[in-house]
């Protein structure tokens, strides 16, 4: 079971995008245009962070104008072209002035296990590559792209402040 107080102690939340906030697929079209699908709720729950105080970030390995795009329209700041995550965490919490143990990291591959090795609360989503559940301390119920991010928000968030926002008690980990 999570216990709160751990929940309470996270300042900042870094999110994977590709596999976190979509389902991992991608839509060509014949033009070459790339779109992905998103769970239009994330920016909800991404507002309950930032009122009870939790930073948020995107960290992506990709460069893509979708990133860019969702990350505008959520108004959550992102670094794109990280190859290296675990650095790309280190420089986000530099600049969030975030200690690494009051941090969390939301991935769903194999390239996220150095940046889960860094923070204090790492996550994986419920279709995470199997390879990194030794790495995690907890994974969502719900999919990358159907609701993970807004569940692992609403998680965080009623920790700080209880049922008021109206979270399932089916959330309780």
């Amino acid at each position: 079971m999570l216990k709160n107080e751990l929940l309470r102690s996270i300042r900042l939340i870094v999110f994977d995008f590709d596999g976190v906030f979509t389902d991992n697929a991608v839509y060509l079209s014949e033009g070459g245009v790339e779109s992905v699908r998103c769970w239009r709720s994330d920016g909800l729950g991404l507002a309950q962070l930032r009122r009870v105080g939790v930073e948020v970030c995107i960290l992506s390995t990709e460069v893509s104008v979708v990133v860019s795009a969702r990350a505008t329209k959520l108004g959550v700041p992102c670094r794109q072209g990280v190859h290296d995550k675990s650095a790309g965490i280190r420089a986000i919490c530099d600049d969030f002035r975030v200690d690494l143990g009051s941090t969390m990291f939301v991935g769903n591959d194999v390239n996220d296990i150095p940046a889960f090795g860094l923070v204090g609360f790492p996550v994986g989503v419920a279709d995470c590559h199997p390879a990194i559940y030794s790495h995690i301390l907890y994974r969502s119920r719900r999919a990358g792209g159907y609701g993970a991010v807004r569940e692992i928000c609403d998680l965080v968030a009623a920790a700080y402040d209880g049922d008021r926002i109206g979270v399932s008690k089916a959330y309780e980990a």
